[in-house]
């Protein structure tokens, strides 16, 4: 199949499909009605729409404001779930990984190299071996390799992969591959891959209200948070995505029945790169008493996390509070040969993870059960999807598609296993060109590959911005690993609405920079405001929000409850700008 002209996401798109959706009816309705723009969300409608069927998709606010960029950044097979003995689960992850990696997402999803410490010479190398090996050995099952076999290392060697572990404590490692993402990002391109394929797809689009007739879901009520513009949007089966957000669209939609969700807080810290000395794009991983930490090299700056705690406050305001930083330092510094300290955090991040609870006997059997997600029809004509994680996004999207138009479109598969994410197609080409790039432009390999990492192909249509203008060539003052077409480019085709959208999530300064972005606010403001059509007093307005979420969380990190910490952020979010 040819692939589409690369379709931008910008405001006149979101206006036309908000009037795509409007001109539904009960006798032209969408085949599919997805809401949640989340990694279970987009992935499906990306599905759908790749299926030939007509696709609607909102979310209240970004593309994976929520949970689903806030992740680790890994696409893995998940090791911890050996010690579970449950191979399949591992096996479908280590295919996902690999396909990402070699076909469908090059662009996005990169290898990364790990050491698992060996803390007792006999039982720790014949456990964790004998585990990294059947994990690697699933990886090679059937198909060609996408990443290098594991080896052992002795301290010695392990010392000069990874200089900052603690040799004392330490008495040799594992090395293994695996890969890594980033997550906002990959949700975005999912969005666009679905607009690609003629998806209508509108953020900052609300569910109020759930249509029916005779008894069945028919699709939604939606409200336009920038305007207050309520439509009813039909289609002949919708899916819910919401995640954290599931038990309270069930609520609204009436559903007798459902699935249950409880959130886990996760947080993780940044610190920069030069605070623990290894080889480039080395991480570490090592278990702790509750789960796994992980020290992610990323760009200039190493991710460290994570936690995972009961979170009982508002679903919308997840925070990070002293105490979580505390953990996660106190974890690290249990390997490292020097401590880490909080004048070395330049930032954290937080998310809340949807975790499943078991499906009720007599739930009926419109269930499918996975051990990590499970899609239920929780009303006749509303099919809901919760659990899973990134890595295995795709046969989520595939499942909870199935299973929603079974009886109104039999014969239909899935596709996303062979099309690629927007920006993947020919990839391998601008790679081979990427020298010629540089210095055409004058780019050091830094850049050049983080550019490549982050638009794929799309680089191209960066690159024409700063033919047009040269100026947009110059890196933000403030957060240099940006250049100006950059920011300009993600008002013109990633989506952007808010100010935060670009700061949180089409960059990553809430935690790449010590300020968390609040410094480059102004300028960023400078660059998208003319193209979403801002006056003076809504760009104040936008940088001013920007700058209130970020003393929020700041302030935040400095207290060591939940309850308080979420009510700073829940005070700075009910000030942030809606509209025009």
């Amino acid at each position: 199949m040819p692939t589409p002209a690369a379709t931008p996401l910008c405001l006149d798109q979101r206006n036309r499909d908000l009037d795509r959706l409007a001109a539904t009816s009960a006798d032209d309705p969408l085949d599919v009605l997805v809401v949640g723009g989340g990694a279970n969300g987009t992935g499906a409608a990306f599905d759908a729409a790749t299926r030939g069927l007509s696709v609607g998709l909102v979310d209240a606010q970004d593309w994976a404001s929520g949970t689903s960029s806030h992740s680790s950044h890994l696409m893995h097979g998940g090791l911890r779930y050996l010690q579970m003995l449950d191979f399949t689960l591992v096996a479908e992850a280590l295919r996902e990984r690999d396909l990402y990696l070699t076909h469908t997402a090059p662009h996005l999803v990169k290898p990364i190299r790990f050491v698992f410490p060996f803390f007792t010479k006999v039982i720790d190398r014949g456990f964790i071996g004998s585990g990294v090996a059947l994990y690697d050995a699933m990886a090679s099952v059937g198909r060609k390799r996408a990443v290098p076999f594991h080896r052992h290392l002795s301290r010695t060697r392990m010392l000069k992969r990874f200089p900052a572990l603690d040799g004392e404590k330490i008495v040799g490692a594992l090395e293994y591959w695996d890969a890594e993402f980033d997550d906002a990002r990959f949700a975005m391109m999912l969005v666009r891959s679905a607009v690609q394929h003629g998806a209508a797809a509108c953020t900052y689009t609300r569910v109020i209200d759930y249509l029916k007739e005779g008894g069945r879901v028919v699709g939604a009520r939606v409200r336009d948070e920038l305007t207050g513009r309520e439509i009813d949007v039909h289609a002949r089966t919708t899916i819910l995505a919401g995640g954290v957000w599931t038990q309270e669209q069930q609520e609204l939609a009436d559903a007798p029945t459902g699935l249950e969700v409880l959130a886990s807080k996760g947080i993780h810290i940044v610190v920069e790169k030069d605070k623990i000395p290894a080889d480039a794009d080395t991480g570490v991983i090592t278990q702790t008493e509750k789960s796994v930490l992980f020290l992610i090299p990323w760009d200039e700056y190493w991710i460290i996390g994570t936690t995972d705690t009961p979170w009982t406050q508002n679903v919308a305001h997840p925070a990070t509070t002293s105490d979580d930083i505390d953990y996660v330092l106190e974890h690290a510094n249990a390997v490292l040969a020097s401590d880490l300290t909080r004048e070395d955090v330049i930032g954290t991040y937080v998310g809340l993870r949807p975790l499943l609870q078991p499906v009720k006997k007599g739930s009926g059997a419109s269930t499918k059960v996975s051990r990590e997600h499970t899609v239920m029809e929780v009303e006749p004509g509303l099919t809901a999807i919760a659990g899973g994680k990134w890595t295995t996004y795709r046969v989520m999207a595939e499942d909870v598609v199935d299973h929603a138009i079974r009886d109104l479109f039999p014969g239909r598969p899935s596709l996303t296993a062979s099309i690629p994410v927007i920006g993947g197609q020919g990839y391998e080409g601008i790679v081979r060109e990427k020298h010629q790039i540089a210095a055409r432009y004058g780019f050091d390999d830094m850049r050049i590959d983080r550019m490549l990492f982050r638009y794929g192909t799309l680089l191209h249509e960066v690159l024409a911005l700063i033919d047009e203008d040269a100026s947009f060539a110059t890196p933000l003052e403030h957060a240099p690993r940006y250049l100006r077409a950059e920011i300009l480019y993600a008002a013109r085709a990633e989506g952007v609405v808010h100010l935060r959208d670009v700061v949180e999530r089409r960059t990553r300064l809430e935690y790449e920079v010590r300020d968390r972005g609040a410094a480059a606010a102004e300028e960023i403001a400078s660059i998208v405001g003319p193209e979403l059509g801002w006056d003076e007093d809504r760009t104040r307005a936008e940088v001013q929000a920007v700058k209130a979420i970020i003393d929020a969380r700041l302030e935040g990190e400095s207290v060591t409850s939940d309850v308080e910490a979420a009510r700073l952020i829940g005070e700075a979010q009910a000030a942030r700008p809606t509209g025009d």
